[in-house]
């Protein structure tokens, strides 16, 4: 026998190769009644031995007979302490898994006894089955009690391996395996550090090679103590973003400038080359000028012409900010200015400019309201011989991506997707309103291009209030414009000069296209979660104006 917390227990095996000893409560018999444990039994019963996978089981009264399988019926020897006083008591054992809870208890039953036992499946168990675990014992493990009073005896120390395994090993060779590891460890971090640090280094020898080579750009190298000093140490903050701030900067020539300050971290080090190396080589009065630029370290930022009338969609949408709406004939030439400055990009210089990324955040209004198309951190340079372009991933804001982008089976991506998102701009401007409401009453008015097609192939124009014939001759051009802008195949819409000729054009010459089909909204919003999109976030989400 064994002498355990509650008593002793007799043993029924020893087995000297893994550690183990088979223990049995002296109050468990052989026979056709059910032998009660002499001991109730937890966990903390068995120190300092380990027990390895047991069940929780509760032997209780009850008061009414119960017909849940989970619960075996007990028929208790004569002279049990297990039953009751009351001659009317059922006697039932329920097997739980590592532990059992009262409130797992559902009926009205008193709990004489909580033991343990190796594992039991519960569920449709017999009596029979519980009095043979019972019978069989607990197999109980010696040997972390064996191993630290033999190690401690030659003073060595203890390591368990787990699987009923352990080895005695001199406190020195603990002491170097640790430091070896401590090691180890400072290794790896001061790799990664110089990783990391030697990442961002290349990254700036990049930029700096690639503007060694193009000594025709125009933007000036800005050090980061000229950055402080024309924004008078950052004192006038125009924007937050999620890639850094913009501030109000005022030049040694007097010219204001806002600045766009990138954290470094979060900042994509090819569109930076992108923003640089794409609006440097442009000059026209419909794209935004870059001024100049600062690589300092983890110092980055982007100089341009600061617009005071801030971006297009706070006139757009009004619920924005509390902008004057602009006149139809205000919004007409605006269209029309961003039309050329997009067509500047594709046909204007001596690489072809798409810039996947054309919306109303990203139109800004000079003093006059004249549009500069601004953020090229998402655009591509390709040769004016290519009309076929490869992308790797959809790029631009969702809502105003060409299909083709997701879509290979409808053409090759081209200029015509920036002639998609020009439509997309068109449509909003004249609806004041986002093309894609998802919080419409009506589904046919979820879909703005699908909507405002049936009212003018149906001959009713849009509600524009006192309006004159010439602006809304305006809208009608813009309408039918947009919708020729937005075919769901590229070789159904036209190219920039050709939209552009259509926009100047007589509107008697204009002809309604086909009905925009719906790539619909269920696409849509389905594109939202399975496709990844490259967004422009990094280089353009903060308005390079103070409102």
């Amino acid at each position: 026998m064994v002498n355990l917390v509650h008593g002793k227990y007799y043993v029924a095996d020893i087995n000297y190769d893994n550690y183990t000893i088979r223990v049995v409560d002296p109050g468990v018999k052989k026979g056709n009644c059910f032998s009660t444990p002499l001991y109730s039994s937890s966990y903390y019963s068995f120190v300092p031995y380990w027990v390895k996978v047991t069940n929780t089981t509760v032997l209780m009264n009850c008061e009414q007979p119960i017909s849940d399988g989970n619960y075996i019926h007990i028929t208790p020897c004569n002279g049990s302490n297990v039953t009751s006083s009351s001659s009317q008591a059922y006697v039932y054992a329920l097997v739980g898994g590592e532990s059992q809870e009262v409130g797992d208890i559902k009926y009205s039953c008193t709990i004489s006894r909580t033991i343990i036992t190796q594992f039991l499946k519960p569920g449709h168990l017999s009596m029979s089955d519980l009095q043979e675990m019972l019978l069989l014992g607990l197999e109980l493990s010696f040997l972390d009690f064996y191993c630290k009073s033999e190690c401690l005896a030659k003073g060595l120390s203890c390591i368990d391996y787990g699987n009923y395994t352990a080895q005695c090993i001199k406190c020195m060779i603990i002491m170097i395996i640790i430091g070896r590891a401590v090691i180890g460890i400072l290794c790896l971090f001061a790799y990664l550090i110089y990783k990391f640090r030697r990442r961002h280094l290349s990254l700036d020898d990049d930029i700096e090679e690639f503007l060694h080579n193009y000594q025709n750009l125009r933007p000036i190298k800005y050090t980061y103590s000229d950055i402080k000093k024309m924004t008078h140490n950052f004192k006038h903050k125009l924007g937050q973003g999620g890639f850094g701030s913009v501030y109000k900067g005022k030049l040694r020539s007097g010219r204001i400038v806002a600045v766009k300050m990138l954290v470094m971290s979060k900042a994509n080090g090819q569109d930076f080359i992108n923003e640089v190396a794409t609006i440097g080589r442009i000059h026209h009065v419909n794209v935004v000028r870059l001024v100049g630029f600062c690589i300092q370290r983890s110092k980055w930022a982007l100089i341009y012409d600061y617009m005071p009338n801030g971006s297009l969609d706070k006139f757009v949408f009004l619920d924005k900010g509390n902008n004057i709406p602009l006149s139809w004939e205000r919004l007409y030439k605006i269209a029309l200015g961003v039309g050329r400055g997009i067509e500047y990009l594709h046909q204007g210089c001596d690489m072809q400019i798409l810039h996947f990324d054309i919306k109303p955040h990203n139109i800004l209004l000079d003093e006059d309201f004249t549009p500069k198309v601004s953020d090229f951190g998402l655009a591509k340079l390709y040769s004016t011989d290519e009309s076929i372009v490869s992308v790797t991933a959809a790029r631009g804001t969702l809502g105003y991506i060409a299909p083709e982008l997701f879509y290979k089976n409808l053409g090759g991506v081209s200029f015509k997707a920036d002639v998609y998102s020009f439509g997309m701009l068109l449509l909003e401007m004249v609806g004041k309103r986002k093309n894609v409401n998802a919080f419409a009453e009506h589904s046919s008015q979820i879909y703005f291009p699908s909507w405002i097609y049936d009212r003018y192939d149906q001959g009713e124009d849009m509600e524009m209030g006192d309006a004159t014939e010439d602006e809304k001759k305006y809208v009608r051009k813009m309408v039918i414009v947009a919708l020729w802008c937005v075919q769901m195949k590229p070789v159904d819409r036209p190219s920039m000069s050709k939209t552009l000729e259509m926009l100047e054009g007589e509107i008697e010459l204009l002809k309604m296209p086909p009905k925009p089909t719906l790539w619909s909204i269920e696409n849509h919003m389905q594109s939202m979660v399975e496709v990844p999109i490259s967004s422009s976030n990094s280089m353009g989400t903060i308005s390079l104006n103070g409102r």
